[in-house]
């Protein structure tokens, strides 16, 4: 570990030391809190990113759809966006699963094939809620070069959300960088981790807030559209024998 990455561990742990008991009191007392945004953006301050927005405002009732680089992906979004995330639903630690749920996180069960619509409801209903709910159709990080297959299962929670429901991609671009932050074959995570903390300077990122889709298509159609938006968006190309050809 590096002096750098020593700084923003300290960071971060201070930062958790100060939000944590203020966004508890400010939950007890009225049953929400504003604290969990402002953490992650500060948290994703301090680890050196520097985040613009592109696009119209996201609200709730929205299903974003958006491509996964790396695990600061997570705190820039959310930063951004102030939306909750679809997680599987074993997280290990159990200081993030904590943290997980002070950011009202859908958890699914992924290897539960069976269990694909029960999956789609529960993300059409927390879309009922006030917070834009995100979702990563790759799946896992890729290497920030090209697309990994997009997931079409999660999407179907299109067929059983109201029909004010916006579903819009998000390009997530950290430009130059996108090969050096891509976390891909890279373990343990912990070396990933230490090392983006570790890097040099700062890290300029733009979060692209496309229009909505047409609601019309089923969702494999749904899924090819947006990895369609997301591919024109970050300038990769798609084409029949591409790495980014689209998954079921």
């Amino acid at each position: 570990m590096n002096g750098r990455a020593a700084l923003r561990i300290g960071g971060l742990i201070g930062l958790f030391a100060i939000l944590g008991p203020v966004h508890v009191v400010a939950k007890a007392i009225s049953g929400r809190s504003p604290w969990p945004r402002r953490f992650l953006a500060a948290a994703a301050w301090i680890a050196g990113a520097r985040v613009r927005t592109s696009g119209r405002k996201a609200h709730g009732h929205t299903l974003l759809v958006a491509n996964h680089t790396s695990w600061l992906d997570i705190l820039i979004l959310a930063g951004a966006t102030d939306c909750a995330f679809v997680s599987k639903d074993n997280l290990g630690h159990g200081l993030l699963h904590w943290l997980a749920d002070q950011n009202a996180t859908v958890y699914v069960k992924r290897a539960h094939v069976k269990g694909a619509k029960d999956q789609a409801v529960a993300i059409a209903k927390a879309l009922e809620n006030e917070k834009p709910i995100a979702l990563f159709p790759e799946g896992t990080t890729g290497p920030g070069t090209y697309l990994l297959p997009f997931r079409s299962t999660l999407l179907e929670a299109a067929n059983f959300a109201a029909k004010d429901v916006a579903i819009r991609p998000v390009a997530i671009d950290y430009g130059e960088a996108r090969t050096e932050l891509g976390w891909f074959d890279e373990e343990p995570g912990m070396d990933n981790v230490l090392r983006i903390l570790g890097r040099r300077g700062t890290l300029p990122v733009t979060v692209n807030l496309l229009p909505p889709l047409d609601r019309a298509g089923d969702r494999k159609r749904l899924t090819a559209q947006a990895q369609q938006a997301i591919a024109r968006t970050l300038g990769f190309k798609l084409d029949a024998h591409s790495p980014i050809a689209s998954g079921g």
